[in-house]
């Protein structure tokens, strides 16, 4: 009732009225095009599938029909003209009807479940993508920005699938380790059930059926942190191998699990049976101390189990630098198919492969990651000669570069690919790839602001008093104050000098305090 609806064809008002005079289904354009150009049903079908399906040559055709009708009935040509340039927008969202209906169903549905049950909606959210790593992936971030924890799989906490351990906090599930099937992880829960959670890695395999568990179902768990809830032993521990036949811890408990099990059902048909503590915790094998894996060859074996880092990241001590040091990520480099300026992602190396060509020349094929996903570069022999200090597996990396047209010499076809300009040592770029942060603040939210930056810069003062320098992330701050109410803005340069942690700066995600980082240009 506060604008007037207006229609570009009075006739229009038959089939928009109800919408208030706005195209929002399919099966309105349809209907118009019979009204206002006399279309046949099957030609307004044909419409319809054209739009669903954004078939653009076949719009095309139909928009001629579409003129020609039109004029025919005497509608102006510059007004259908207009009509058909508000539908061919309306292409790439329309909906039928029903569909409309369903999805906004759905949509009110989930949007209270996440709102008022967000870690147990999470939770079906990441079991129904639990073969998705790149949707697996973007839904973990989604629950860190929602303040959810997901934690690595616990033989005393996990089901199969992911489940609310305890409030704001969501278990890996036992099946999304590689190689533990349901039938396992089903005995293992009903294990678990009837006899209560399991005390440590003895009581673990003194309980559950030997004949369902293997040496490579036990691999899969400890490499995968299962086992991280008993904290007398590691992964380290368990993944030893000891004497000298080479027999590792594993084997060494799933035999005396095994035997155990055994005299345990002989002792129920035996007169004279007893269950001594002390010989029990005899006969079980020694486990020795050993030292700890590097993080990274910690973090590469949970990997490979679970298809994600989950402990941590090898890039978190790069996480400012990967996150806004670069002009694009991993899976926006992914979606660029045109000439580009230079552009800049950083990641770590996590494959190589090298190809031989026709010619003899070599070609290296290097997939970067970073928070995101999996990007390519190619580098060719006199390239590799120049980068490779850095071609390794496990190395960070910053790669500068533009996408560029190359032409086949002999077909002349031309495709676009990114070309490396230059490739360098992350570790060398620590905190000189961001230059300042700027926050925007509304005027009613000045002082709780200044609170945190107070917070913040004790914290800073407090690292120098004991290092006697500043963290490489330590920035200038500005601050903008912002009112919406009058449309103006007021930009302070301030003295203060903050260390942007991700902690930080998510800490001001979660107050809907908004800024943005100014990156450094590298010369």
């Amino acid at each position: 009732g506060q604008k007037k609806i207006e229609y570009d064809i009075p006739e229009m008002e038959t089939y928009l009225k109800d919408t208030y005079g706005i195209i929002v289904y399919q099966e309105q354009v349809m209907l118009l095009s019979r009204l206002l150009a006399g279309f046949t049903r099957g030609q307004s079908d044909t419409l319809r599938k054209a739009m669903g399906k954004k078939m653009i040559s076949k719009m095309n055709e139909l928009k001629e029909k579409f003129m020609e009708g039109g004029t025919a009935r005497g509608h102006k040509k510059d007004v259908l003209e207009k009509i058909w340039s508000e539908w061919e927008k309306f292409a790439s969202y329309a909906f039928n009807k029903s569909h409309a209906t369903c999805y906004s169903w759905v949509a009110f549905q989930t949007g209270y479940l996440k709102a008022n049950y967000p870690a147990e909606y999470m939770a079906a959210v990441l079991t129904r993508n639990l073969n998705d790593i790149a949707k697996l992936r973007f839904y973990m971030d989604e629950c860190r920005t929602m303040g959810i924890e997901v934690k690595g799989p616990d033989i005393n906490e996990s089901f199969g699938n992911f489940n609310v351990s305890s409030p704001g906090v969501i278990r890996f599930g036992l099946t999304a380790i590689k190689g533990i099937g349901p039938d396992v992880v089903k005995v293992i829960l009903e294990t678990r059930k009837a006899g209560g959670q399991f005390k440590d890695i003895y009581d673990f395999v003194e309980r559950v059926p030997s004949s369902s568990i293997n040496r490579r179902v036990f691999d899969n768990l400890v490499l995968a942190g299962a086992f991280d809830c008993f904290t007398t032993v590691k992964r380290e521990d368990l993944s030893a191998e000891v004497g000298k036949r080479g027999e590792t811890i594993a084997e060494l408990l799933l035999r005396y699990g095994a035997s155990h099990q055994n005299e345990a059902r002989q002792a129920e048909y035996s007169l004279f049976a007893f269950d001594d503590e002390d010989i029990r915790e005899s006969s079980r094998p020694k486990i020795p101390a050993m030292p700890v894996w590097d993080n990274l060859n910690r973090l590469n074996k949970e990997r490979e189990l679970v298809g994600m880092y989950l402990s941590a990241n090898p890039l978190d001590p790069y996480w400012l630098e990967v996150k806004y040091g670069v002009s694009c990520t991993a899976a926006e480099k992914n979606e660029i198919e045109s000439p580009t300026q230079t552009i800049t992602f950083a990641g770590m190396i996590s494959t190589i492969e090298e190809r031989t060509l026709q010619s003899g020349s070599k070609m290296t094929i290097l997939k970067i990651e970073d928070y995101t996903g999996t990007t390519e570069v190619t580098f060719f022999d006199k390239q590799r000669a120049e980068f490779d200090r850095l071609c390794k597996v496990g190395q960070a990396v910053y790669v500068i570069g533009a996408f560029r047209e190359i032409r086949n010499r002999n077909t002349g076809a031309v495709s676009v690919r990114y070309n490396v300009d230059r490739m360098l040592d992350l570790n060398d770029l620590l905190g000189k790839l961001v230059e300042d942060i700027t926050i925007t603040v509304d005027p009613d939210r000045i002082m709780p602001l200044s609170d945190v930056l107070d917070e913040e810069d004790a914290r800073l003062k407090e690292y120098r008093r004991k290092h006697d320098a500043s963290p490489a992330n330590t920035v200038p701050v500005n601050i903008d104050v912002y009112s919406s109410e009058h449309n103006r803005k007021i930009h302070f340069s301030s003295a203060l000098n903050l260390t942007l942690s991700r902690d930080f700066l998510e800490g001001l995600d979660k107050q809907d305090i908004s800024f943005s980082i100014k990156r450094k240009s590298l010369s």
